[in-house]
């Protein structure tokens, strides 16, 4: 690695001998879940992990972390391939180059065009996880059946089990959340006291709402073999296991099929391809006006 720090592109770097190989493991595991990506570091570290390319040291960590980050600048390795856990952005206010690239943004929208795919199913679901880093890889999955995803970390987010309460009222049906967390003693407080506190705030609104925990569970351990810690000495909270396990332990394609189980468990597949239908068929009606639009005003395009 460089003596400084490095700042921005890097398109001039070797990388050691050592570095290399763990860059090999690297592309190797984008590779494997290239349907899954982007991934995060941490998921990157316990599948290297699991594969014997690394050890389970903080300073194994760092260092895989360094090697990916001057990858990513030097342009080995994709952008766009790896998830960043700590940025937050709001994108400005649409803005346009001129009409035509407006009626380009409206051609693209009608494309995008969705209805509520989660119409006329039995329960309303919502995808719920600990760590805010899983949310593009979990909303990806929902976003096929019209399923919101939300992070659920830390124990004091007061105002969303309250908005979550108040957008389960807004609904006809009960709402099921599907939630996925660590295996250790935060992990099982934090989705009790999410879930009782979410109920309680629902009942007082006058609907119902139920927590499922997907993951991590005692037996997904046992059935991936996935690395383990003890509990920390300082954490005194009351836990039915003897060791811990993080949530990002789970492979992504592994995780992706344990969530999408648990949604076509809960899932009416008639309605969901009736729902598909209909949205088909409003797509092209809206394809068709904007077409009339076109033919009509030859400058609106």
């Amino acid at each position: 690695m460089p003596n400084r720090r490095p700042r921005g592109p890097q398109p001039r770097w070797r990388p050691k001998r050592e570095t290399l190989r763990v860059l090999a493991a690297v592309e190797s595991v984008l590779d494997r879940y290239r349907d899954n990506v982007p991934v995060s570091l941490r998921q990157l570290f316990y599948v290297l992990l699991s594969d014997g390319v690394l050890t389970k040291t903080e300073r194994e960590y760092k260092r895989m972390c360094e090697y990916v980050g001057m990858a990513r600048r030097s342009g080995r390795i994709p952008w766009d391939a790896i998830r960043d856990d700590t940025q937050i952005a709001v994108d400005a206010p649409p803005a346009f180059a001129g009409p035509e690239d407006f009626w380009a943004f409206v051609d693209a929208s009608v494309a995008d065009y969705r209805i509520d795919r989660q119409a006329g199913q039995p329960v309303r679901l919502e995808l719920w996880c600990e760590t805010a880093g899983m949310v593009p890889q979990l909303a990806r999955i929902g976003a096929e059946f019209g399923i919101a995803c939300f992070s659920g970390g830390g124990f004091d987010g007061l105002t969303g089990k309250h908005n979550a309460a108040l957008r389960a009222a807004a609904g006809v049906r009960a709402t099921v959340v599907l939630h996925l967390g660590d295996y250790d003693p935060s992990g099982e407080h934090l989705f009790s006291s999410l879930a009782e506190d979410v109920i309680a705030f629902a009942s007082a609104a006058g609907t119902e709402v139920e927590f499922e925990r997907l993951a991590v569970t005692p037996e997904q351990i046992a059935t991936y073999d996935l690395p383990t810690a003890p509990p920390k000495a300082t954490d005194r909270r009351s836990f039915s296991g003897t060791a811990t396990t993080q949530a990002e332990a789970l492979p992504p394609d592994v995780l992706a099929a344990i969530v999408r189980e648990a949604i076509e468990a809960h899932r009416d597949p008639t309605a969901h391809r009736q729902a598909l239908a209909r949205e088909a068929a409003q797509r092209r009606a809206l394809h068709e006006r904007l077409s009339r639009i076109d033919s009509e005003d030859p400058g609106a395009s």
